[in-house]
């Protein structure tokens, strides 16, 4: 059997870390979600960046609204819902197959409003009343600031995939920022039935800037092992979450669970397996977004195994030995938070100048 099918009979969802209009026009995109099971799909300021600047697909479109508006920003939400809601009518089968559970595609906030609560909440409004899917996350960071906003949004009934997770407090304040949001909702007299949420946790980012300093204090036994032992660390926390009196009482009411997923899940380190960060963390109720490549290499060689509660014990012996070795993990977790809203930012530059780029140069065509 395809091991992305036997990862579905494990009750873990796959969803694709990618979005251009040359997946979706090529019929790939429908192929994945036929033969591989795809779930949902993801996208972020660095996705877009490469599909509107590495090809012309986009061209036509970019010129047709220059000529209605010189809002760069504008002429890319634009050119981004139409592709999000695209996305989101070739998963709509896969959303009412599984009673809303799946079939999800995620557009991105600003990341220019990481920082901002009130622009984050305005345009995560704008966003999803434009979008105008049921089967649509917005995405915002789980930033402090990002956390009122989450609570809001869900109070409004807009489905949220937190994103830019790092570390394991700040999950707990998300769970908090969940269940408020929730319970905030039937507060104000409105069903929680429809609503649903993802908490986006990033992997190999954190042995990337874990693994070197571990390398300096001779602890090249942890290498490569702090990412997928936080990972189950948050599961744990999710677990508690849903055992929980207070998400019992939500749950009778029509709360869907908080599902934790798995995003930079691509192998940075080439002398270790390329879905290292598929088979460590396959659970049930989870779901791991990954991109093409990963999902080539796991239908090729990936074996499905339930393995995200194995090994517990070991999980928190990486973790206390590496507070022991004197690195602080909160403070690699906020570090990583903030390099990523700046990563973000710069695709996102990257992106409006490539706008910019392509007008100015069917201009002077002219």
């Amino acid at each position: 059997m395809n091991p992305l099918n036997e990862i579905r009979q494990l009750d873990q969802s796959i969803w694709l870390d990618l979005l251009d209009r040359e997946i979706m026009n090529s019929g790939k995109l429908q192929n994945l979600i036929d033969n591989d099971d795809l779930r949902g799909l993801t996208s972020n300021p660095s996705i877009f960046q490469k599909a509107i600047s590495g090809s012309e697909d986009y061209d036509a479109d970019i010129l047709k609204l220059s000529k209605e508006t010189d809002n760069n920003p504008a002429i890319f939400l634009d050119l981004a819902i139409a592709d999000i809601q695209r996305a989101a009518d070739l998963f709509k089968p896969v959303y009412d197959k599984t009673g809303g559970k799946d079939g999800f595609v995620s557009l991105e906030v600003s990341p220019f409003l990481a920082r901002d609560t009130d622009g984050t909440i305005e345009q995560a409004r704008d966003l999803w009343k434009r979008v105008d899917r049921k089967n649509v996350m917005i995405k915002i960071p789980g930033t402090k600031e990002g956390l009122t906003a989450i609570r809001e949004c869900l109070r409004e009934g807009i489905n949220i995939n937190v994103t830019l997770l790092f570390g394991l407090p700040r999950y707990k304040e998300i769970t908090e920022a969940y269940l408020g949001g929730l319970e905030d909702r039937l507060k104000d007299g409105n069903s929680i039935e429809n609503i649903s949420s993802v908490a986006s946790f990033f992997l190999s980012r954190i042995d990337v800037m874990v693994d070197p300093l571990l390398e300096e204090k001779g602890a090249q036994n942890l290498k490569s092992k702090v990412a997928i032992a936080s990972a189950k660390k948050a599961y744990q926390i999710y677990l508690e979450m849903i055992a929980s009196d207070r998400f019992k009482k939500l749950e009778e009411q029509g709360a869907q669970r908080q599902r934790v997923l798995w995003a930079s899940t691509s192998t940075k380190d080439p002398a270790l397996s390329d879905v290292l960060y598929v088979e460590s963390l396959i659970g049930k109720d989870t779901i791991n977004t990954l991109p093409l490549e990963t999902i080539d290499a796991f239908r090729d060689n990936g074996k499905a195994t339930d393995t995200l509660t194995t090994n517990l014990d070991e999980a928190d012996r990486i973790l206390a030995e590496v507070q022991e070795k004197g690195i602080d993990m909160d403070e690699i977790t906020q570090k990583l938070e903030n390099e990523g809203i700046e990563k973000f930012n710069e695709a996102y530059e990257k992106l409006l100048k490539s706008i910019r780029d392509q007008i100015r140069e069917k201009a002077d065509e002219k």
